[in-house]
């Protein structure tokens, strides 16, 4: 009876994990959203690559003083850490860097629904990576999403040809992400906070580097609102944000899948989606594209009870229980 009080327990602690983990990622994952649309549209900032290159920079700054205060630990930087976390450096920086050109371009209702390919590409690369087979419910949960996307992208009023391609590229990077932090993992070589540490410092200098050839460098300096308080508190904001979902976006894949953590991704834009139908005045409404976002809503919505309600056959065991972020 005592063995049976216990193993419910542990399964009622990790349902709390996950559960508690996924929702910090979804909060975390609304507040960025909204706050880059702030600094790229309200604002008009030019330069989206300058704000990734600051999001890099908080973490890296955030982490190595946490390391310095014993706060966070992880392993210092040897010849074979590159190789370690590879290929994440160049995922992170891909999935950033789109992510952040597909919200300056697109409205944010359009940008969410192009956002739920990924869903589709994570299931798939959980497969073939993984070995992760999909219940039939889930995948039509993720389907019906799916679905809702086509029919909202066939009627876009406002189509941007650029928009659409740095979505879609966000996309792969996004299931490339998540399916590849899983496996790091799961190997344990340098824990959460050092995944972070150098998936940052790695491609920091390279970053700045294809701002630079880009142009986006240049048009950033010459920002005009630099001396903009209002400006300046959101682009820091920003710039730490991005540290906070980096570390939810580990956190939640830890405890739950990739696929999990890309769910709750999308499933946080249905109120982004609703917001920036009436915020930035950048969406075109129509009713295709309506029922289309509607329709990708309840698919989240379906997904959402299914992933967290189906019973567990074998009592959850994460791979560590330590919550902070050094586990190494």
């Amino acid at each position: 009876m005592k063995q049976k009080h216990l193993e419910q327990d542990n399964v009622q602690g990790a349902l709390f994990k996950r559960v508690s983990s996924a929702f910090f990622y979804g909060l975390t994952s609304f507040m960025i959203t909204v706050i880059n649309k702030t600094v790229l549209t309200y604002f008009n900032f030019p330069s989206f690559q300058i704000l990734g290159l600051g999001q890099m920079l908080a973490t890296v700054i955030v982490l190595y003083i946490g390391k310095k205060l014993k706060i966070v630990q992880f392993p210092d930087l040897e010849l074979g850490t590159f190789w370690k976390i590879w290929p994440l450096p160049l995922i992170y920086i891909g999935n950033m860097i789109f992510g952040l050109g597909g919200t300056k371009e697109l409205s944010l209702p359009m940008f969410t629904a192009l956002r739920r390919f990924s869903i589709l590409l994570t299931m798939i690369a959980e497969f073939y990576i993984l070995g992760i087979k999909p219940t039939f419910s889930v995948q039509f949960s993720v389907y019906t999403m799916i679905f809702g996307a086509l029919v909202a992208a066939s009627n876009d009023l406002a189509f941007n040809l650029h928009g659409y391609i740095f979505v879609l590229l966000n996309n792969v990077f996004t299931a490339a992400n998540g399916v590849y932090m899983k496996k790091k993992l799961d190997a344990k070589d340098l824990g959460k906070s050092g995944l972070l540490y150098y998936n940052s410092l790695f491609m920091l200098f390279p970053g700045i580097i294809f701002a630079y050839t880009s142009g986006d460098l240049h048009s950033g300096y010459y920002y005009e609102k630099w001396l903009d308080v209002g400006f300046l508190s959101c682009f820091i904001l920003s710039c730490f944000m991005g540290f906070i979902l980096s570390y939810s976006v580990v956190l939640c894949t830890y405890y739950n899948s990739a696929l999990t953590t890309t769910i709750i991704g999308c499933l946080k834009n249905i109120c982004v989606t609703y917001v920036g139908m009436i915020a930035w005045g950048d969406y075109m409404f129509s009713w295709m594209n309506f029922h289309g976002l509607n329709i990708s809503v309840l698919g989240s919505l379906i997904y959402t009870y299914v992933t967290f309600r189906r019973k567990e056959t074998v009592p959850y065991k994460p791979l560590n229980d330590n919550p902070r972020m050094d586990v190494v």
